[in-house]
Order: structure tokens, then C-alpha cells, then sequence
């Protein structure tokens, strides 16, 4: 797709999805593990992309909840001791550039960040690398 002013790393069929998602609705961008096709309702393949760039290029369409705390959420580590995964520093940087305000990332322990993934209104699956680089994006309104 060729349109100007768009990323050419939102496929026609992801900015569909995000246009006909409501206040509310939920949108899972899946790491390269993540098991997105037994969990996905929808499913927009985003292969070759790494979440980041896939955060990047929606949040230029995509805004954020603001009548919750945490309108982003990442799956926690199954062991809690480990050090942060480095990829959540991207993820908060991108929120914050995107949204132009601090954006808090929810932890969500593991089994009920694929419950909700059941439930989001689509899954996004990249071929991220990185760990733990799941994230769930809570949809606001767009205020002119």
C-alpha cells in the first residue's frame, strides 16, 4: 500500500482493524513465540516486522486510553527475580513519543495476558526475537 503520510509497515488490513476498533478495544502486537494463531480471533501477520517498529508506526493512528492507569500491558516473566526485559525500555520510550505523556506498562502475569489475548479485539503477529516483547494496547478516542 502506497499512501502518503503512512507507514509502509501497516498493511492495509492492520489499519482496517484499527479503524473499525472502538474506545476500549483491545489490540495484542505478539513476539515471534507468542502463540498467536491458537489465540487470535483475528489475526494480521506482520511478518519480517519487530514489535517495536509495528508500535511505532500505529501509534502515528492509534491512540491510547486515557480513562484507565495503564492502557499498555506487557506479560510478566514467569520468574519474577529476572531483570526487566530490555525491550520494555523501547516499548515505553515509543508510548511516550507516541502519546506525548508518560505511559504506564501493566504487568500481566502470563496466563492472564493469553486470556486476554483470547479476547482482544485482534492479534498483530511479528517476528520480534526478543523476550517477553508482547504487548496488549487498550484503544482511546480521538479528541479533535
Amino acid at each position: 500500500m502506497m499512501l502518503k503520510g503512512v507507514s509502509p509497515l501497516l498493511s492495509p488490513e492492520l489499519l482496517f482493524t484499527i479503524a473499525k476498533m472502538g474506545h476500549g478495544d483491545e489490540l495484542v502486537i505478539g513476539d515471534g513465540n507468542f502463540p498467536a494463531d491458537s489465540h487470535a480471533e483475528r489475526i494480521i501477520r506482520a511478518d519480517g516486522l519487530s514489535v517495536p517498529a509495528v508500535i511505532e508506526a500505529l501509534l502515528q493512528f492509534f491512540p491510547l486510553d486515557t480513562f484507565v492507569p495503564a492502557p499498555a500491558g506487557v506479560m510478566q516473566p514467569v520468574d519474577e527475580n529476572a531483570p526487566e526485559p530490555p525491550i520494555w525500555k523501547d516499548f515505553r520510550r515509543l508510548l511516550e513519543v507516541g502519546e506525548g505523556r508518560r505511559v504506564e506498562l501493566e504487568l500481566i502475569e502470563r496466563f492472564e495476558f493469553y486470556e486476554r489475548a483470547k479476547k482482544s479485539y485482534a492479534i498483530v503477529a511479528t517476528s520480534e526475537t526478543a523476550l517477553y516483547a508482547n504487548i496488549i494496547l487498550k484503544k482511546g478516542v480521538v479528541i479533535h
